[in-house]
């Protein structure tokens, strides 16, 4: 059975087709269609119950990289951890990259996945120049800023909805090693949060805090880090990884787990003043738990990740962990990082100006979607939305609402694709 990340919902498929050739046409079938990555989205958005999923991870092959010029053209499943693998010894690093190496590419641009450097970097879908689009007709559609900006605009960030992307061409930045220089800062309060936040973005090119859920104050960490200097000595490093061993019939995440997380994890030592890190803990510091989602038990976990613009960011946070607090609820992961003012790459983006929350949450049925109620009763009154990829029960009234181009987005989805998340949120047969 094919599932996503965080093992809800469960649906069954018709069919599910490896791709194995870019030049290929798309199989014959009647029923819906939708490309398929590696399964790292959570919730319905890559999943396509009753349908066909078109699983892209064999194409997996890289096109043409230009060292001089730090553009790479590949097929689009490959992995982000294959072009770290293949481009960080050349000095090249993506300029956008979430917080897992294992999406690939195909994946990142149909859900415009998003950074710790949104504030200067943008989504992802900013970096990317072209891409090909396969149409059930058999049209190809060579898409960028450009060249049918339209339908570049409707791809990025687009679900994979307008068609299966073959292949596109990324614009990388240049790094001198594969090292960051860090600086860790704690905050007792969300208040303090902002301030300190509001100074670390003017100088760091990456900045993201961890907030102690379980504490009604709000307490944190403030990670910030930059691409370290060529006088920077480069360290060995090691990448280890573990598998987490086994499926509890429960969530091993509750409420005497969480606050003992949270204490030890805030009061951690840590060494003072700036530290020099390998990239792979600074960007993908769950990846080194293998399969850490089996965490949360056989029935999976929801992420609640919500996006609030910048006028109504302070109060809206401060409801929204309070909400979360009084509920007894809580997330090892809860994080908040600030979008900066680019303007969305896609129509559906998630990034846009404001503030991004987000939290995990062990499926416990009916009590966790009476907290996530309350939950979008404060997004909804602030003006803000979900994040699709990590959606799996919002409303199809906050998505319309927190997505207004969703209307003129239809015109360009491909007749015969289709996803269990679109047919949810918008009440499609």
């Amino acid at each position: 059975m094919i599932q996503s990340w965080n093992r809800y919902p469960r649906v069954t498929h018709a069919q599910v087709i490896d791709l194995w050739d870019r030049h290929a046409p798309l199989p014959g079938t009647d029923r819906p269609l939708l490309p398929h990555g590696n399964g790292r989205s959570y919730g319905d958005v890559c999943l396509n119950a009753g349908g066909v999923l078109l699983r892209t991870r064999p194409l997996d092959r890289f096109i043409v990289f230009d060292r001089a010029t730090g553009r790479l053209r590949c097929e689009a499943g490959v992995l982000l951890r294959d072009i770290l693998n293949l481009t960080v010894p050349q000095g090249w690093f993506p300029a956008v990259t979430p917080g897992t190496q294992y999406v690939t590419v195909g994946g990142a641009i149909a859900n415009d996945v998003h950074g710790k450097n949104h504030h200067v970097a943008g989504s992802f879908g900013h970096h990317v120049r072209c891409l090909e689009l396969l149409r059930s007709d058999g049209t190809r559609m060579l898409c960028s800023p450009e060249k049918n900006p339209d339908w570049f605009r409707a791809t990025v960030g687009g679900l994979g909805l307008t068609g299966l992307i073959t292949w596109a061409e990324l614009q990388l930045i240049p790094i001198a090693n594969p090292a960051l220089v860090t600086e860790t800062h704690s905050f007792a309060t969300l208040d303090g949060f902002w301030d300190l936040n509001r100074e670390l973005e003017r100088r760091w090119p990456y900045t993201v805090a961890w907030i102690d859920c379980t504490a009604r104050l709000g307490r944190g960490l403030l990670l910030a880090g930059a691409h370290a200097p060529m006088q920077a000595h480069p360290f060995a490093w090691r990448s280890r990884s573990w598998r987490f061993p086994l499926e509890p019939p429960i969530s091993l995440v509750n409420s005497l787990s969480l606050r003992l997380f949270n204490q030890i994890y805030y009061h951690l030592p840590r060494g003072k003043g700036r530290q020099l890190s390998h990239y792979q803990p600074f960007f993908y510091p769950l990846d080194r738990i293998r399969e850490w989602n089996r965490l949360y038990g056989r029935r999976g976990f929801f992420q609640y990740q919500c996006v609030l613009p910048p006028q109504a960011a302070r109060k809206g946070v401060a409801e929204l962990l309070q909400c979360i607090a009084a509920s007894g609820s809580g997330s090892f992961l809860a994080v908040l990082k600030t979008f900066g003012d680019k303007p969305s790459a896609g129509m559906l983006s998630f990034p846009r100006p404001g503030v991004t929350l987000a939290l995990d949450f062990p499926n416990r049925g009916p009590e966790t979607l009476a907290l996530f109620r309350e939950l979008d009763a404060v997004v909804r009154d602030a003006g803000g939305g979900l994040y699709p990829a990590k959606d799996a029960r919002m409303p199809g009234e906050l998505f319309r609402r927190a997505y207004p181009e969703w209307e003129n987005f239809q015109r360009f989805i491909d007749p015969q694709f289709s996803s269990s998340f679109w047919r949810r949120v918008t009440g499609e047969a």
